[in-house]
């Protein structure tokens, strides 16, 4: 999306980004500003989601969609000891070993990493991100079958991976929901965990731009928003009061999405990064 608009793509009106992009948006003066006097639903946003989106906490050019949160979960029909830990030692797990995936993404993984070691997510000192390598290379590749972004539901819905850290939607949406509570524990650890924060987002070059701030607005009826929930299962967080009108059970406990610390845009030091997972990867 951000490389074809950066390339002339014309005639759109509202974009959805992740926070990253939105926050490299503003800075290059890419988007315009949201018409408050549209926007009348500002309060049903979350207050602790506007916490997290410290790069526009006014929603000034931006408005929560959607959180996208990383976690980690069981197949319960494969354990053999269901004592296992609910935090990240459980990749050192026996029981799973060789049946047991992370992420295809450097900065989920080694994300982890760090906040499992109680460093920043975003952290890209050469310290914390040696330690991250030492953690991920050392302790939990050993047991992984794959490092793994895109199969690694179908293949937990099919009994090959028993242990999976990823995105939920991509696990729950390859499993029967009458089945979900027998098969799929899924948890974020205490420690923390990724997410992602998408946004809507008016371009500055907008054709439709009144249109857009009333859809945005539109958007966020709570008994709108609520049919966007239902459809994905999407624990309600971003817009709280259209918690009343869901109908559908949600992939787990929103609680557990407040505990998660968005990816930021790192510059140029994204590929301090990108070494050290090609360490990972390929040593």
């Amino acid at each position: 999306m951000y490389a074809k608009l950066r390339a002339g793509a014309k005639g759109y009106d509202v974009v959805i980004p992740s926070n990253d992009f939105v926050s490299i948006m503003i800075k290059q003066g890419m988007l315009q500003e949201i018409d408050q006097s549209k926007f009348t639903n500002r309060s049903k946003i979350n207050p602790v989601i506007l916490e997290k989106a410290d790069y526009d906490p006014e929603m000034k050019y931006a408005v929560p969609y959607a959180l996208s949160a990383t976690g980690i979960m069981v197949n319960k029909t494969k354990v053999t000891n269901p004592n296992y830990s609910r935090d990240y030692d459980i990749f050192e797990d026996p029981q799973f070993a060789g049946h047991s995936t992370m992420m295809d993404e450097m900065r989920e993984v080694i994300g982890c990493a760090l906040l499992y070691q109680g460093k920043d997510m975003n952290s890209t000192s050469d310290a914390d991100l040696n330690e991250a390598y030492e953690l991920i290379s050392n302790k939990w590749k050993p047991s992984l079958a794959k490092f793994d972004a895109e199969g690694f539901g179908k293949s937990f819905a099919s009994g090959d991976f028993w242990l999976c850290q990823g995105y939920p939607e991509i696990v729950f949406g390859e499993v029967d929901k009458s089945r979900w509570e027998e098969t799929i524990d899924f948890f974020i650890p205490e420690e923390g965990g990724p997410a992602t924060l998408d946004s809507m987002v008016i371009l500055k070059d907008a054709p439709h731009a009144e249109l857009a701030n009333e859809f945005i607005n539109f958007i966020h009826r709570p008994e709108n928003y609520a049919i966007f929930i239902d459809e994905f299962h999407y624990p309600c967080v971003v817009n709280l009061e259209a918690l009343q009108f869901t109908t559908e059970p949600s992939m787990y406990d929103a609680q557990q999405a407040y505990n998660c610390t968005l990816k930021l845009d790192l510059g140029e030091d994204l590929d301090k990064v990108h070494d050290i997972w090609q360490k990972i990867r390929f040593n």
